[in-house]
Parts: C-alpha cells; sequence; structure tokens
C-alpha cells in the first residue's frame, strides 16, 4: 500500500493505516530528532510530538510531495521549536558516543577528535547547523532540505557550503591528519 493510500485511510480514521505510517518513518525522525537535539529523552519527545502533529494535522497533506518529506517539516519545526525552549548554551549530557547504536559497525573516533568534531558542530549557527546534519549525516537531498526548511535549493546548497567551510576553520591544522 502506498503511502498516500495509507493516508487516505488514516484520514477516515484508520489508526492501523497511521501505525504503518509511522512504522514506516519512526526510526528517520528519530535520528533527525537526535542529530538536531543531541539527547536521547529530546529526540523522543520531539519524535512523539512530531507524529502527534502529524495525526491532528493529516487533513493538511496535500500530496504535493511525498509523505516522508511533509513529515520530516514538521519534525524539523518541532525540534526547532523544542529547542528554543532549552538552554541553548548549556552542556549537552550525551556524546556522539551515546548514537554509536543508530550507525552500527563504525570504529569509534579518538575521544579529542571527536570532541573537536562535535564542539566546531554545535557551534554552528542553527540555519547551517540544520543544513549539515540533515544533508551530512542524514543522508537528505538538498530537494528534501529545501522543502522541510521553507527555502530555495540553493539557499540549502549554500548554507552546506557555509556550513562545512565554518567547520574546516573552526577545526584548522589539527584536523589535517583526518583529513
Amino acid at each position: 500500500m502506498t503511502d498516500i493510500e495509507l493516508v487516505e485511510r488514516a484520514r477516515n480514521g484508520d489508526q492501523a493505516a497511521f501505525r504503518a505510517l509511522y512504522d514506516k518513518n519512526v526510526d528517520r525522525i528519530y535520528r533527525l530528532s537526535y542529530r538536531m537535539a543531541g539527547e536521547d529523552d529530546l529526540a523522543r519527545d520531539f519524535t512523539q510530538e512530531a507524529f502527534l502533529r502529524a495525526w491532528q494535522r493529516l487533513d493538511q497533506f496535500r500530496g504535493d510531495a511525498a509523505f516522508s518529506t511533509w513529515l520530516h517539516s514538521i519534525a524539523v519545526s518541532v525540534a526547532l521549536n523544542g529547542l528554543r525552549k532549552v538552554d541553548r548554551h548549556r552542556k549537552r549530557e550525551r556524546s556522539l558516543e551515546d548514537a554509536a547504536h543508530l550507525t552500527p559497525g563504525k570504529r569509534p573516533a579518538e575521544p579529542e577528535v571527536r570532541d573537536r568534531v562535535e564542539a566546531a558542530v554545535e557551534g554552528l549557527p542553527e540555519m547551517y547547523r540544520t543544513v549539515f546534519l540533515m544533508h551530512d549525516l542524514e543522508g537528505y537531498s538538498h530537494g528534501e532540505i529545501a522543502e522541510t526548511l521553507g527555502v530555495a535549493e540553493g539557499t540549502s546548497k549554500a548554507r552546506l557550503f557555509r556550513a562545512r567551510a565554518k567547520l574546516r576553520e573552526a577545526l584548522g591544522d589539527a584536523m589535517q591528519e583526518y583529513v
């Protein structure tokens, strides 16, 4: 059954159809939320809130884009609004090692390298960090990012270029041996 068919059935009150949409998308929404929030508890809250809003606004889904793209735009909005409520300057309680289960089989980075990269990503302005996380870490296309964030595709590309430039600048010569 296609997403469009599932959405139509869910609009008519079929909770099993919405559950199928949930099952199909929950992992990706959680990973996006985790990358944006950096905390498991916040990511779970943001994921739950994104699906709750999607359920409540299902009648607003027009089908112009894929359901997953529409859902991702809701998830990004939920995460950005949620993060605004959290003290932006507090240190993250969880490190990237906590996300190791999300990408099994990869060797963990050396602690000092991981900390430098984590701090550099955290130091990016929100609009650059969001595009960087969505594109380079989650694999979204610029078209999906543009639609999700409500910007032009060229804006997404420019923000990614600037994010990478800022990361190169922040990481400096100390990272040359890893490049």
